[in-house]
């Protein structure tokens, strides 16, 4: 398959494109952070995006949504790491969707999926337990009732937690933390007795949070998925918020190359456009190599899980390895050479490469660094 963008897809990009940068461009990321606004992000941005179909790129059209693949959904992510634009759709629009299509039941696809995908709820998948990405590690513990089930634990990093509607939450109802047998999701109301949320204030401006559970009382039918086997829709959950991290990391590091290159033409040095230094002119080649080789493995691997959510196979998740390693170190290279390049300015909060560089570090982190997925894929490979 070509690693190309189609006539259709292309118009996805350059529709997102125009309509991020008109409506979310990255002194909003700054207004917000500098009023510490207590949502985090935009509500009105928000409804556009629905307007605009983004935030049901992944439902099926049965449901309300457009019905697209991953494909489509990295066209938006990139064009939302080239703004910063802050925003539910990466936790909501995809991870969450994603978790519905693999392992929820027809009346929970019903009553959630149309919801989301008119972005009058947003969800969120609530995993990690400790500093780093470690999906096998679940401890949170789900103990079976006469009626449902009782959660008790504690998860960190929950994207956009504090204003999430529903919480996709990883618990452990048999086995030991980090066995993958005896994963079970639950659907959690974030207004459930017994749930409380602590906004986190994240590095980059956008949103997280911690959430603790205390006996909280969930019902049977609450399950998503298989008892004791939701790691398979865990893993395709993951797999989507991954490549779509890998997109806006994408995104993020074109942004930052074009601004720097533009850079490179205006600034003079010594009588001369600084552009003109052979050693400047190399450094740029080189990341713009890297970039163009990361997004040929970002396209790939969101052609590997297609529109298909039940696409959990391994050579998809290694491709999905790949690409969110190669995302995280090039886009560490385009803004390390944006700040190194733009000299002393680069260092300033009043130029945005700062904004950049705290993003790609968060991004990093999320769902797993270049060492897990590098690990992961030595793993699967017998090493």
């Amino acid at each position: 398959m070509s690693l190309i963008l189609t006539e259709e897809q292309t118009m996805l990009r350059d529709s997102a494109r125009d309509f991020l940068t008109e409506r979310a461009p990255v002194s909003q990321l700054r207004r917000l952070r500098d009023a510490q606004d207590a949502t985090g992000f935009s509500r009105e941005l928000w409804g556009q995006f629905a307007e605009m179909g983004f935030t049901g790129v992944l439902v099926p059209e049965a449901h309300g949504g457009l019905g697209l693949g991953h494909v489509e959904a990295g066209v938006v992510m990139e064009q939302i790491g080239h703004q910063l634009a802050a925003s539910p759709f990466l936790a909501s629009a995809i991870v969450a969707v994603t978790a519905l299509k693999h392992g929820g039941s027809a009346g929970q696809q019903a009553h959630w999926l149309p919801r989301l995908a008119r972005a009058e709820a947003i969800a969120t998948l609530a995993v990690d337990e400790a500093t780093k990405h470690r999906p096998a590690q679940v401890a949170l513990k789900a103990t079976a009732t006469d009626s449902g089930f009782t959660l008790d634990g504690a998860k960190c990093f929950v994207l956009d937690g504090h204003v999430a509607d529903l919480l996709i939450v990883a618990a452990r109802t048999t086995g030991q933390p980090g066995d993958t047998e005896g994963v079970t999701l639950f659907l959690v109301e974030r207004t459930a007795s017994g749930v409380s949320v602590e906004r986190t204030a994240m590095v980059d401006a956008h949103n997280a949070a911690r959430v603790q559970f205390s006996g909280v009382q969930v019902a049977g039918d609450a399950v998503l998925g298989p008892l004791h086997g939701g790691w398979p829709t865990l893993c395709a959950a993951l797999d989507a918020g991954r490549i779509a991290a890998a997109a806006e990391l994408l995104g993020l590091a074109d942004e930052v190359f074009e601004r720097t290159v533009n850079y490179l033409k205006e600034r003079r040095q010594f009588g001369k456009v600084i552009g003109e230094f052979q050693g400047l002119q190399h450094r740029a080649a080189h990341l713009y190599s890297e970039l163009e080789i990361t997004r040929a493995a970002v396209i790939k691997a969101q052609q590997s899980l297609g529109g298909d959510a039940t696409n959990t196979s391994a050579s998809a998740s290694d491709a999905v390895a790949v690409a969110k390693s190669r995302a995280g170190r090039s886009a560490t290279l385009a803004v390390q050479e944006a700040v190194q390049m733009h000299g002393g300015i680069g260092m300033t909060d009043e130029f945005e490469a700062g904004f950049f560089m705290k993003r790609a570090r968060v991004l990093q982190e999320l769902y797993g660094d270049a060492h897990y997925h590098q690990d992961q894929l030595a793993l699967r490979r017998g090493y």
